[in-house]
C-alpha cells in the first residue's frame, strides 16, 4: 500500500505484558467489609440527587447501571441497591496493597489507577516467556492479590502489547485470565466492534459507521489514506496501527511524588462537561478529606485527564498559598478543566495537591464563603460532619462496637453491625445525637 506506514520496530514477539483490573473494585471493598452485602447490589458513588456512580457491584449492573451514571438513574434502575457514599481511605489501603505486590515482581509497573496498572513481565524474573509460564505466573499473582487484599478478585490480560493485554483483561470478567500467543492478536480483535481500539468513542465510531466500517476487520481493510481523509492524520495513523495490532509503548513507572491525589477510571468515556465537572468536586473532596486527616496543605493543585485516545493529559496551578479546603481545590480543578478539549470523551479523571506543606496561611477576611455550599456529595473530614451520618461510613457503639451506616434521616441513623471478620451482623437505630454512637476512624499509617 503505497505511503502506509510499517509495523513500529519494537513491536514484542512474546506475551510480556500483563494488564491487571481489580473487579468492580469500590464495590468490592464495601461487599469484602460488610458481610450482608456480600452477592447483592452494591453502588458506590454520590447519595445526594446530584450524585455520581463511582463503581457498581456486578449485581447492581445485571440491572444497567454503570459508572458515571447519575444516582438518580440508578436508583430508578435498581431501586433494592446498597447506595454508599464511599471510604477513600479503605480503597486506597486496598490498592496500595496491589500495587505492591506488584511491584514486588517487577520493577516496571504503570498504575493507571487506583485499581488497574500494567506490569513488564520481561523484568520479572521469569525462567522464560513461554505461555505456559506467563499463564502461571499470572494465575499466581491472581492468587496473591486475593490473599494481600482480602479476597478481592482481579481479571488478568496477557499479551505482546499494553493495548490488547488492556483487551483480553476485560474478556473474561470477573476474575479472569485471558492470555493472547503471539501471532493471535488480530484474530482476537478482528471480530470485535471499532470502539474496542482506543480513540473510537461516540464521533469517531459514527463516522466509521457512515464509511461502512464496523468491526475492527472492516478497519484493518480500510487504507490508510481513507482513515486520514475520515479522521484526521493523527488519529487516522493511530486507528491503522491498532486496527493492526501494532502497539509498542513500553510499560513506565510514574515517579513517585510528593503529593495527595485521587483518581477514577470510568467503564464508559464521559462527555459531559457538567458531570466531569462535578466528578472532579468529589475528587477534590477526597483529596482534602486525605490533607486534612494528615495534617497538611498544598499550594499546586493538578488535574490529570486521560483522553479516549489514551493520550493523557496535566493541567496545574499554583495558589498563593497553601490550602486544604474542597471548595478551593475544587474550584481550581473545575478552571483547569476549562481549557482542555474533551469533546472526544475522558476516560480518566483525577485530582492531585501538591506542594505539601504542614500549615495554612489562614485568610484574614474569614473562612472562604463557598465552603459553605460545597457540593452535597463532596466527601469531608469525620471532624467536619458534625454528626452528619453518611451511608456507608464506619462507625462503632459503646456497647454494640463496630459497624456502619445503612442511612440515616429524620433525626435516627441506621446502622449495621458487622464487620469484614464478623457473619452478617444486626441492625439498630438510634438518635443522631446519641453519645454512644461515633465515627470510625481509619488507623493511623
Amino acid at each position: 500500500m503505497s505511503g502506509a506506514p510499517g509495523p513500529p520496530v519494537r513491536v514484542r514477539q512474546q506475551a510480556s505484558v500483563l494488564h491487571l483490573d481489580l473487579d468492580a473494585f469500590f464495590a468490592a471493598v464495601e461487599q469484602r467489609d460488610k458481610p450482608s452485602l456480600r452477592g447483592k447490589p452494591v453502588v458506590v458513588g454520590g447519595v445526594g440527587g446530584r450524585g455520581v456512580v463511582a463503581t457498581a457491584s456486578y449485581e447492581a449492573r445485571r440491572y444497567g447501571v454503570r459508572s458515571a451514571m447519575s444516582t438518580r438513574e440508578a436508583r430508578s434502575r435498581c431501586p433494592h441497591a446498597a447506595f454508599l457514599s464511599g471510604r477513600f481511605h479503605a480503597y486506597r489501603a486496598a490498592s496500595d496493597a496491589v500495587m505492591g505486590l506488584l511491584r514486588e515482581v517487577s520493577p516496571l509497573v504503570e498504575p493507571l489507577s487506583l485499581d488497574e496498572a500494567f506490569v513488564d513481565l520481561a523484568t520479572a524474573g521469569l525462567p522464560d516467556l513461554e505461555i505456559a509460564t506467563v499463564t502461571a505466573f499470572a494465575t499466581t499473582l491472581r492468587d496473591r492479590v486475593a490473599e494481600v487484599t482480602g479476597g478481592l478478585t482481579a481479571s488478568v490480560g496477557v499479551a505482546t502489547s499494553k493495548f490488547v493485554a488492556k483487551v483480553a483483561s476485560d474478556l473474561d470478567k470477573p476474575d479472569g485470565l485471558v492470555v493472547v500467543p503471539p501471532g493471535d492478536e488480530q484474530e482476537l480483535l478482528r471480530p470485535m466492534h471499532v470502539t474496542v481500539i482506543p480513540g473510537v468513542g461516540p464521533a469517531t465510531a459514527e463516522r466509521l459507521r457512515r464509511a461502512g466500517v464496523h468491526t475492527v476487520a472492516d478497519l484493518e481493510a480500510v487504507s490508510h489514506e481513507e482513515l486520514v481523509r475520515l479522521v484526521g492524520k493523527a488519529h487516522g495513523h493511530g486507528l491503522y496501527a491498532l486496527a493492526r495490532a501494532w502497539d509498542d509503548r513500553p510499560v513506565e513507572p510514574e515517579r513517585e511524588t510528593k503529593s495527595v491525589s485521587v483518581e477514577g477510571t470510568y467503564d464508559s468515556d464521559l462527555t459531559d462537561r457538567r458531570l466531569m465537572e462535578g466528578l472532579l468536586t468529589r475528587q477534590a473532596g477526597n483529596v482534602a478529606e486525605r490533607l486534612r486527616k494528615n495534617g497538611l496543605s498544598g499550594r499546586t493543585v493538578t488535574i490529570k485527564v486521560r483522553l479516549h485516545d489514551f493520550t493523557t493529559l496535566s493541567r496545574s496551578s499554583t495558589l498563593a498559598s497553601p490550602t486544604d479546603r474542597a471548595a478551593t481545590i475544587a474550584r481550581t480543578a473545575r478552571a483547569l478543566l476549562e481549557d482542555l478539549d474533551t469533546s472526544g470523551g475522558v476516560r480518566l479523571l483525577g485530582v492531585g495537591v501538591s506542594g505539601l506543606a504542614d500549615w495554612i496561611q489562614e485568610d484574614l477576611f474569614g473562612p472562604d464563603p463557598e465552603e459553605a455550599v460545597a457540593e452535597p456529595d463532596v466527601v469531608l473530614p469525620e471532624t467536619a460532619r458534625h454528626r452528619t451520618w453518611a451511608p456507608g461510613m464506619d462507625v462503632t457503639h459503646t456497647d454494640l462496637g463496630e459497624g456502619w451506616v445503612w442511612g440515616s434521616g429524620r433525626g435516627v441513623v441506621t446502622v449495621r453491625f458487622e464487620t469484614a471478620r464478623t457473619p452478617a451482623g444486626p441492625v439498630r437505630t438510634f438518635a443522631v445525637d446519641d453519645p454512644d454512637l461515633s465515627a470510625r476512624l481509619p488507623a493511623t499509617e
